[in-house]
Order: C-alpha cells, then sequence, then structure tokens
C-alpha cells in the first residue's frame, strides 16, 4: 500500500504537471511531421507528454505490483490453496489482477495516463480489505474443496479486473467531453477512449460469461442444482445482463458517448455490489465473506 500510495502520488504530479500547461500556439499545431497539414478535428491535443513523475509513478507501480503478488502467493502457502476462498483474499488477489491488467497492458497499448486512477484504487481497495475483511488463513468448507474453485473464482477476478480498466477509460471519457484543457489535452479523443473501454469490456464480458457457465456446473456437483436463486447467483446473472446490453446497445442500437460510458459504470457499480453489498448483508449459500 506504501508503494502504491507512492505511485499514485507521483502521477497526480505529472497529472498536475500537464495541467498546469499552456497549449501551444495554433500556428505550432496545425504542421505536423513533414509540414504536412492536420484537419482541425484529428489535431492532437498540445499538453506536454508524460514526463519524469509518470515514468517514476510507472516504475514504482511495477514494483508494488510484485511485492503484492508475492503476498498472495505467500498468503496461498501459508493457507495451503489458493488464495481467494474469502472476501480479503478475493479482493487481495482481485486487485493484484487489476494492477496487472494496467501493467501488461503497455504490450499491448500506452495506458499509463491511467496510472492515477489505478494506483489510487489499489491504494484504498486494498486499505479497506485490511481492515475491514481480514482474516487469518483458515480450512475451506466442504463446498469449496474442488477444482472449480481455481477455474470459477480466478477467471472472475480476471473479468473484474477488465471491468475496473474499463470503467477507468469511462470515467475519463466522461470528464473530457464536459471539459476539453489541461491534463485532458493530452488523453486520446473521447471516441478513442470509448473504443478502448468497448474493447476492454468485451473481453471481460467474455470471462464473466465463463464465469457464469462454470458457477452453474460448481453448483451441480456442490448442490445438486445448477440455479437455485442464490443471491450471489442472481447478481452475477445482473452483471452478465447490464454488460450484454451496453455490449448490445453500443454495437447495434447506436448507443455511443456519454450513454455508452454510463451504462459501463452502471456495470462496474453492480460487480462491487455484487462483492461488498451482497456478501455482507444478503445470506445465501455463496457467503463464503470469512468474517
Amino acid at each position: 500500500m506504501a508503494v502504491y500510495t507512492l505511485s499514485f502520488v507521483a502521477y497526480a504530479v505529472d497529472v498536475a504537471r500537464r495541467s498546469a500547461a499552456k497549449p501551444a500556439p495554433a500556428a505550432e499545431r496545425e504542421l505536423v511531421g513533414a509540414g504536412a497539414p492536420v484537419p482541425p478535428a484529428e489535431l492532437v491535443a498540445s499538453a506536454p507528454l508524460p514526463g519524469r513523475g509518470a515514468r517514476i509513478g510507472f516504475t514504482l507501480i511495477v514494483i508494488a505490483w510484485a511485492l503484492h503478488v508475492g503476498g498472495a502467493v505467500l498468503r496461498g502457502l501459508s493457507a495451503g490453496r489458493v488464495p481467494w476462498a474469502n472476501m480479503y483474499e478475493f479482493a487481495l488477489t482481485g486487485v493484484a489482477v487489476i494492477v496487472g491488467v494496467f501493467v501488461l497492458s503497455r504490450a499491448w497499448r500506452d495506458l499509463n495516463f491511467l496510472g492515477v486512477f489505478i494506483s489510487g484504487l489499489a491504494t484504498v481497495f486494498l486499505g479497506v480489505a485490511t481492515v475491514n475483511f481480514y482474516v487469518a488463513p483458515t480450512p475451506l468448507p466442504p463446498a469449496l474443496q474442488s477444482y472449480w474453485l481455481v477455474i470459477h473464482v480466478f477467471v472472475a477476478t480476471l473479468a473484474t479486473g477488465l471491468f475496473a480498466l474499463g470503467s477507468g477509460l469511462s470515467i475519463l471519457q466522461l470528464i473530457k467531453e464536459r471539459r476539453d484543457n489541461g491534463f485532458l489535452r493530452s488523453l486520446p479523443s473521447t471516441v478513442a477512449l470509448e473504443d478502448l473501454a468497448y474493447r476492454v469490456g468485451v473481453i471481460g464480458f467474455i470471462f464473466w460469461t465463463f464465469t457464469l457457465i462454470a458457477g452453474a456446473i460448481w453448483a451441480e456437483h456442490a448442490w445438486g442444482r445448477y440455479w437455485g436463486w442464490d443471491t450471489k447467483e442472481v447478481w452475477t446473472f445482473v452483471i452478465w445482463v447490464i454488460y450484454a446490453g451496453y455490449i448490445h446497445a453500443r454495437a447495434t442500437r447506436g448507443w455511443r458517448g456519454s450513454r455508452s460510458a454510463w451504462l459501463q459504470l452502471v456495470g462496474f457499480a453492480a460487480v462491487l455490489f455484487n462483492f461488498t453489498v451482497v456478501n455482507l448483508f444478503f445470506k445465501g449459500l455463496h457467503a463464503y465473506s470469512g468474517l
């Protein structure tokens, strides 16, 4: 958490530096490359590129992630099983997956502009999990003593990590639509942010679909039925419906811009509700919070 916090500070300093920068004169923004004119709609934002603060922030978040993964592995070794059998362990592993998706995304696309969001989210989520959800390693309940615990829950954490990344992109899209100055000028266009959020959301939806199917198969092995309208089962399906609606509305109904972003955020809010409120305040066969 301390290293994540330092990463957040470094990213925040970089954001502040770029927010305070003045835009380049219009004449300097009309030519690129060998002097070819650029249509106004395609002019690249003129805020300075990420500087030392962003580079330090990324280095620190990689170090924090390595320590984080090490902590999750040691928790698993201490418990003698995979480290995601209760709320604390799921939060520990889930946040590691969220940060891991961000770090490894550098091989696909430079998303360093999300650094302040990811490092801040990791710090807050780990703090809440450690203070409110921590429990000592305990043996697994009989229903969890299955290889499906490895498959079903890990794929769910992958989907959650992708949904978190997509929500961060959607938040930036909504902010940039309303105000496009300072740091925001250095971000990709709102269309590019929306497209990235959509692609990430589609991949997360595929993983969540597998989570829903695998959960039903595991339920049949553990309890003798594929579906029992347990609260956790219902909310897993609700999340699937929201993201299915998001993908369908954007692909076939032309929902673009802020409506698409808000629907993405509603989906991630449902994910957080499922992890917190459903686990803590609803009784059912999935009550494995460990508290």
